[in-house]
């Protein structure tokens, strides 16, 4: 794969910055591309675009799920931390305790 920067202006105005387009190629099988081909004539769109729009789906599920990876092993570290190292009771859980305890006692 190959990637080649390219400016291209935005249409219709001319006091916008261009933006830097940059070119994305593979080499894929006849079979494969027409399946790609297929599928975008099926929604109605290019190839480019079909392309362009599974990739950016693709990319984005790839990101959400390792960060969803991620926090769950941050907070199971956080759970045992706080099974392993319990923080000293304050005030409000103490007397919570002794209502309970007043409560089962009767």
């Amino acid at each position: 794969m190959g990637v080649r920067p390219r400016k291209m202006r935005h249409a219709g105005s001319r006091k916008q910055t261009p933006a830097v387009m940059e070119r994305l190629e593979a080499r894929i099988p006849r079979e494969q591309k027409m399946l790609f081909q297929h599928a975008a004539e099926l929604r109605g769109v290019t190839l480019t675009d079909f392309v362009i729009g599974a990739l950016q789906e693709a990319a984005i599920k790839t990101v959400e799920d390792h960060r969803v990876i991620k926090l769950a092993v941050e907070e199971q570290k956080t759970f045992l931390d706080a099974l392993l190292n319990p923080p000293q009771p304050n005030q409000a859980l103490r007397q919570a305790a002794e209502r309970y305890w007043r409560m089962v006692a009767h």
